[in-house]
């Protein structure tokens, strides 16, 4: 990937409607090699896709809490089961493993506290090996949705 490559995606992650001209415009590259580039940064995976940011107070998910996961059984099966039913879970927005304790962190939507209660209880804390939940609820957002900064070598 070079600094060309580089300011494409600084490009797209401000703006993912930009089309192919208005992109080789912003970059300083003619439509076609714009464009070549583009595809090739797709194909690759540097571009995993497209999408609206939605505001989720927008859509009645007033309410987000971290939940950090600490497991009981940690043996191949039992976190692929894990894995798999969290998958299955759509107030989970992200879920990252972990180094160390806790095993997952969990970042939650839900419309209000009894909803994320009742997720707690009934979903999250039956899901296969979890020895512990721990939450904690989110205050405000200070920095959220950045793009990604250019990587130094």
């Amino acid at each position: 990937m070079d600094s060309m490559d580089q300011k494409i995606l600084a490009e797209l992650q401000q703006d993912g409607r930009l089309t192919v001209t208005e992109l080789a415009s912003r970059v300083r590259l003619s439509v076609s090699p714009c464009h070549r580039r583009l595809r090739e940064l797709e194909r690759s995976g540097a571009i995993r896709g497209y999408r609206a940011v939605v505001d989720p107070s927008a859509v009645g998910l007033n309410f987000e809490a971290l939940v950090f996961v600490s497991m009981g059984q940690e043996d191949r099966d039992t976190v692929a089961g894990f894995e798999r039913a969290l998958g299955e879970v759509e107030h989970v927005l992200e879920a990252r493993r972990l180094f160390g304790d806790p095993d997952y962190l969990l970042r939650i939507a839900t419309v209000d506290l009894a909803a994320f209660r009742r997720l707690y209880d009934e979903r999250l804390a039956t899901l296969p090996g979890v020895q512990r939940l721990t939450s904690t609820l989110v205050m405000k957002h200070v920095v959220e949705d950045r793009p990604l900064p250019r990587a130094r070598t």
